[in-house]
């Protein structure tokens, strides 16, 4: 991912915050059979151990491509955050100098890795859990993977492979026109809080 320094976001908190508040990512993988993306739900686990932590998630077993994971397999995962068109109409210097064109702002979570296949039961009850409690919390009656029949979630089990990927590099990219002048900033957040739609307006919060 090209990233100008103007828009490098090299917070590591922040990043995996990102991650945690944007978590259905693409996993990537890329070999001599070719390049496959699937998209995922991930649970970020990090440690106060100076790791930039483990990204774990499942796939059917049904799906081929886990078995391409194997042996310490470099995989690519992809988180994107809120994106937005920006008009250049919005911007102050359209009036003054007519030297404006349309961009779009996003932000986006670069994570690569090496990952591993875990097969166990433990394991993957463990990570269901997980998973399910964190988009689960903010509900006012939240499920739990135990409210389904043991039975039924034995069979489930059985049907997926655990991925758990070591982090070797964070990259993020937040573009949320901080090239521009202090005017054309404020007009853009402006422009983006008076449309409609929950990514514009969550873009605009990103600008200050």
């Amino acid at each position: 991912m090209y990233v100008p320094n103007h828009f490098k976001e090299d917070d590591i908190g922040k990043l995996q915050q990102y991650i945690r508040d944007y978590g259905f990512g693409l996993l990537i993988v890329a070999d001599d059979c070719g390049i496959e993306a699937n998209h995922v739900p991930f649970h970020l686990s990090s440690e106060d151990d100076g790791s930039l932590g483990q990204l774990q998630c499942h796939l059917a077993r049904s799906n081929p491509v886990w078995q391409r994971l194997q042996d310490g397999a470099r995989v690519l995962a992809v988180f994107q955050g809120p994106d937005a068109y920006v008009s250049p109409s919005w911007y102050e210097t359209k009036v003054e100098t007519g030297r404006v064109v349309p961009t779009w702002n996003y932000l986006a979570v670069h994570v690569e890795g090496s990952a591993r296949i875990i097969e166990d039961s433990t394991w993957l009850k463990h990570h269901l859990h997980r998973l399910t409690d964190q988009h689960e919390s903010s509900m006012s009656n939240p499920w739990s993977v135990d409210d389904a029949p043991v039975e039924f979630t034995e069979r489930l089990v059985k049907a997926i492979v655990g991925v758990e990927i070591k982090i070797k590099t964070l990259t993020g990219k937040l573009k949320a026109s901080q090239n521009q002048t202090e005017k054309n900033r404020a007009g853009v957040k402006v422009g983006l809080e008076a449309r409609d739609g929950a990514n514009n307006r969550a873009m605009a919060k990103f600008i200050s």
